[in-house]
């Protein structure tokens, strides 16, 4: 079921089907800032170093388990292409079997952009399709700013993204991101933010 090396190919981004629902189009709009600003002779190159995790689902698609806005921003951006690593092989499923088998893996996030559990059936067909959320984005910026470390637990942006909507509100985050932002480092770094993954607030022993 799982390739024991390394399957690369070329898929073009619009034939990429996305795992989750929503991205933070405020992380998207970096990324593509940064992509700008990458000097043209460079851009294969480092396109070679972040391949696109996928799986192979039914009809032999590709679906994207990671760097979602990444392959958004590319998209935006006008790339027609990306290299893909093949994860896992999955294409002998029937496409409830698949989503309900990448579920059990941590492999898809069907939640929306209000943080709630959605169907499979609610999942985009296309990257160009995926929702913002803007809780993604201040769970983005949080860790940039130092808030959590990077870890490799799945979908920690969006454990982080639920915690900071169930404290800071959805117009605070829309109508001030710096302020918002600035909340959400005070709750990153107390012990109430301990539960998460890559926390790193104070450690008093209690």
């Amino acid at each position: 079921m799982s390739t024991r090396e390394p399957l690369l190919r070329t898929v073009p981004i619009a034939e990429l089907r996305p795992t989750q629902v929503t991205v933070g189009y405020r992380e998207v709009a970096e990324k593509r800032r940064d992509w700008a600003e990458r000097a043209e002779g460079d851009r294969a190159e480092w396109l070679g170093r972040h391949m696109i995790p996928v799986l192979l689902g039914p009809k032999k698609r590709s679906y994207v388990i990671d760097h979602h806005h990444l392959t958004r921003a590319l998209l935006e951006e006008g790339c027609e292409g990306v290299l893909v690593n093949v994860v896992a092989d999955l294409s002998m499923l029937d496409k409830d079997a698949f989503w309900v088998f990448a579920d059990n893996r941590g492999w898809c996030h069907p939640y929306d952009s209000e943080g709630r559990r959605a169907g499979f059936a609610d999942i985009p067909r296309s990257i160009a399709d995926l929702a913002d959320d803007p809780y993604r984005s201040l769970a983005g910026a949080l860790r940039r700013a130092g808030g959590y470390a990077k870890e490799t637990v799945p979908f920690t942006e969006f454990m982080w993204a639920d915690a900071l909507r169930r404290r800071i509100r959805r117009r605070d985050v829309e109508e001030s991101f710096s302020g918002a932002l600035l909340r959400a480092l005070e709750f990153a770094k107390s012990r109430d933010a301990r539960y998460l993954p890559g926390w790193c607030g104070p450690n008093d022993g209690s």
